[in-house]
């Protein structure tokens, strides 16, 4: 009597198919997003945090820190972005999540800065 190997089963496989690499043109879409957001983030720095007239208050340097935090969160998102382990769906993904992450902080700097000027004014 021969045994037959068994089916391979769908859901055990899975994990092993999402390490494929990506398709080509997410590496640069994702560079070119972090970038312009980057260059964004470091234009309202100047602007807002060195050429704005009026007084620091606590909600001011607060969006300012938060500010700055968004501005590393970008750099690393760049720097994993840049990194040939990212052609890894894994890997991209991981990085996608560093990118929302320091939009997310980015905004709420925004409206905190904003809110900040409102008062200042």
């Amino acid at each position: 009597m021969s045994q037959t190997a068994p089916a391979p089963d769908p859901k055990r496989s899975a994990p092993y198919e999402r390490e494929t690499s990506i398709p080509g043109g997410y590496r640069s879409a994702v560079v070119t997003a972090i970038t312009v957001v980057l260059g964004f983030s470091l234009l309202f720095v100047r602007s807002w945090a060195f050429e704005l007239p009026g007084e620091w208050t606590v909600a001011s340097v607060a969006a300012a820190l938060l500010l700055l935090s968004a501005v590393v969160l970008e750099l690393v998102a760049l720097w994993r972005s840049l990194q040939l382990k990212d052609d890894q769906v894994g890997e991209y993904e991981r990085t996608l999540r560093w990118f929302v992450a320091s939009l997310i902080v980015l905004l709420v700097s925004l409206v905190l800065a904003a809110i900040s000027y409102a008062h200042n004014v």
